[in-house]
């Protein structure tokens, strides 16, 4: 169970830097990564779990 906490708070870790961090970028510089602005959570959820 303590795993599984861990795991979970490392994840959500992740998750919240690679947002800060991409949400950071402008419009252009998105773009030039080949991502939109609403994919942020989505590619941000992505690099958390490792897909």
């Amino acid at each position: 169970m303590l795993t599984g906490i861990i795991r979970f708070l490392r994840s959500w870790r992740r998750y919240h830097q690679s947002l800060n961090e991409l949400s950071q970028l402008g419009d252009r510089d998105l773009q030039d990564i080949g991502i939109s602005r609403s994919d942020i959570h989505t590619v941000a959820w992505r690099a958390a779990h490792g897909r």
